[in-house]
């Protein structure tokens, strides 16, 4: 199997297209890390997502906060979470590792631009005016090991969520 493939179960493109709906219409997602002693932290953020081939892989632009940075270099899992008033919900599970190349933050940056799935994203201009090389500017890539979906009519009808996983070590 090639990396970023299915292991037993959906496989990503079965999902995709209620992922990204939900995402775009949701757009932030409740970022969960835990710090060296096991207690969770949640914060608010809207990444970014994109798939080449079946392999899903987020972006997040951000502060590298202290707190932020010490939990994801005490332990690089994290979840990302998205609920809809309509009981639409998706969540991410993955590996978060800070990324400097200046390339992949203007291409973070251009998918802010222009919404990534659609509906996601904004100008990121507001939060950095210095554009992508702005000091404060920060990428984290997230490869997700695990993505589960779950819409309103599979909920009420009490089918179990769609679930994709990765064949990547986590």
């Amino acid at each position: 199997m090639s990396t970023g493939t299915r292991r037993a179960g959906t496989a990503f493109a079965d999902l995709r297209a209620d992922f990204d709906r939900t995402v775009g219409s949701v757009v932030y997602a409740t970022m969960t890390t835990v710090d060296t002693r096991g207690r969770p932290r949640s914060r608010v953020l809207i990444p970014v997502w994109e798939t080449e081939g079946e392999t899903p892989t987020g972006w997040l632009g951000t502060f590298r906060t202290p707190v932020k940075a010490a939990h994801l270099a005490a332990n690089p899992h994290a979840t990302f979470s998205y609920w809809s008033p309509a009981q639409h919900t998706a969540s991410a599970d993955v590996v978060a590792t800070w990324d400097d190349d200046p390339g992949v933050r203007e291409h973070v940056w251009e998918l802010y631009r222009r919404g990534s799935p659609p509906g996601a994203g904004y100008d990121p201009g507001a939060y950095w005016p210095g554009g992508p090389t702005d000091p404060g500017f920060h990428v984290l890539r997230l490869e997700p090991w695990r993505i589960q979906v779950l819409r309103a009519h599979e909920l009420v009808t009490g089918r179990p969520p769609r679930i994709w996983r990765s064949d990547r070590p986590h």
